[in-house]
């Protein structure tokens, strides 16, 4: 397998086509070797357009996103060099590793010590050493670290939890991806003051569940 021309293709076919035009963050995809993240075994699929299960059989519905919906996240976020950032949904560490290539520091919280793990060494591999890594339960944030400029959720909820906003710097910017299956929205919200926020959801998409964030209830009939 020829690995930088599937990373071309993956840039040219994949990325610039879903309106990722920014010249840093198409730098970063191909810089940052995302073949070194991927689950043992699935090398092969490093590049292709669909989310990777973290784990053997799927296990808890972890997954590393989509190439596309990962940069189209980055690039809407306009991560910048002086920014304070966390992560709740570590996964592998390839989302960490393209945040720590653009910000200060990143605080990333992955609830399976399995996958903490891992990601820890994926990115001591990579030489991304910006990024803390930490094992917890990441629904209600990181509130004694905060403030926050960036907080990244990387997977999808039924709804953002207030406890999540109040952990912004004002003028911090939150991207989650929100609603259910069949249709989602990326939605990012701006903290403009101390108890106003404004909310964008400029495109749709879909991504597995973050763990332990409340769901809607669900009617039966």
């Amino acid at each position: 397998m020829d690995l930088e021309q599937a990373r071309f293709n993956m840039i040219e076919q994949q990325i610039r086509p879903w309106e990722v035009l920014d010249g840093e963050v198409l730098a970063l995809l191909s810089s940052v070797k995302r073949e070194h993240f991927v689950p043992a075994g699935l090398q092969a699929l490093a590049f292709v357009d669909m989310a990777l299960p973290l784990r053997e059989g799927g296990d808890r519905g972890q997954a590393m996103l989509a190439p596309r919906l990962e940069a189209r996240l980055l690039q809407d976020l306009a991560v910048q060099k002086h920014d304070k950032v966390l992560e709740i949904g570590t996964g592998c560490g390839y989302m960490a590793a393209l945040l720590g290539r653009r910000a200060a520091q990143v605080l990333t919280l992955e609830i399976e010590p399995e996958l903490a793990s891992q990601a820890r060494h994926n990115l001591a591999t990579e030489g991304v050493f910006n990024v803390e890594v930490r094992q917890a339960d990441g629904a209600n944030g990181a509130p004694a670290e905060g403030p926050f400029d960036v907080i990244v959720l990387s997977g999808s909820v039924a709804e953002v939890p207030q406890t999540l906003l109040a952990q912004l710097n004002v003028g911090g910017r939150l991207a989650a991806i929100v609603g259910e299956e069949p249709m989602m929205r990326a939605t990012f919200i701006t903290r403009n003051s101390a108890t106003s926020w404004t909310t964008a959801e400029p495109w749709d998409t879909t991504a597995p569940r973050l763990l332990h964030f409340a769901e809607h209830p669900h009617f039966r009939f």
